[in-house]
């Protein structure tokens, strides 16, 4: 690695596992020192544990964090704690989200709710309760996390992409916002992603290449630390001129 975020200090969201975990890997790798924010439950807890505890065992320097980003007071302190625990945030990467699969119709106002509170206004108020922190920074980048589903649109999921692509228009909005501070805002959209939360809903590997495979133009199945590097760029010097996109990591699934 060759320290591109060496001595930066990084807040990332739903890091416990899947792309949240390969970005805090990544991240520390790079010189960062990350706080691995997840939801506070045993399961979740475990995980950030286990990854800040490997990243410890790499030379790096990681915190785990429990944070329930359905509650807007836990996100101001989930953003306090993070910043007094290394002296202020640089970086900011609003991963988590909550996702669930079901006909539209099935859908009740409860679960439309909760999905639009997690994804869509836990990324405003982190962004929000970060703003000072990261005026403060020399370096400061807000990344936030799409879905290539924006796109192309998925039975099952009109919540889930209903938030997705709010986030696009809160990117776009927010760069005009705090770009006078110079503060970038942008976002990463990831095509089909084998996380956990993949195999989750689609156990079968086999039987999700299939599906997916002619979609893309590269010939294989993408994971969390394809999208790593992505990441990285944003949050470093390499971006300094960008604000406002939305970077697609699909494997050539909708080309621009």
């Amino acid at each position: 690695m060759t320290g591109r975020l060496a001595d930066r200090n990084a807040l990332i969201t739903g890091a416990s596992r899947g792309i949240g975990a390969a970005v805090a890997r990544r991240f520390a790798a790079e010189g960062a020192r990350v706080i691995i924010a997840h939801q506070p439950t045993p399961e979740r807890t475990a995980e950030a544990e286990a990854v800040a505890a490997e990243i410890r065992a790499d030379g790096g320097r990681a915190e785990p964090l429990p944070a329930d980003l359905a509650d807007p007071a836990a996100i101001a302190r989930l953003v306090e704690r993070a910043a007094a625990t290394w002296g202020g945030l640089d970086i900011v990467v609003a991963n988590a989200a909550y996702e669930t699969h079901r006909a539209w119709l099935e859908i009740t106002a409860e679960e439309w709710d909760l999905t639009q509170a997690v994804n869509v206004r836990g990324t405003f108020l982190l962004a929000r309760e970060s703003h000072s922190h990261l005026r403060a920074s020399a370096h400061p980048s807000f990344i936030a996390l799409t879905s290539v589903m924006v796109d192309t649109g998925m039975v099952g999921a009109l919540h889930y992409t209903t938030s997705k692509a709010a986030i696009i228009g809160l990117v776009r909005a927010l760069a005009r916002e705090i770009g006078p501070e110079g503060i970038r805002v942008n976002a990463i959209m990831p095509g089909a992603i084998r996380t956990e939360n993949e195999v989750a809903h689609n156990p079968d590997p086999a039987a999700a290449e299939q599906r997916i495979l002619p979609l893309q133009s590269l010939q294989r199945r993408g994971y969390a630390d394809d999208l790593a590097g992505a990441f990285v760029f944003l949050a470093g010097d390499d971006s300094d001129f960008i604000t406002g996109q939305i970077i697609t990591v699909d494997g050539g699934w909708v080309l621009r």
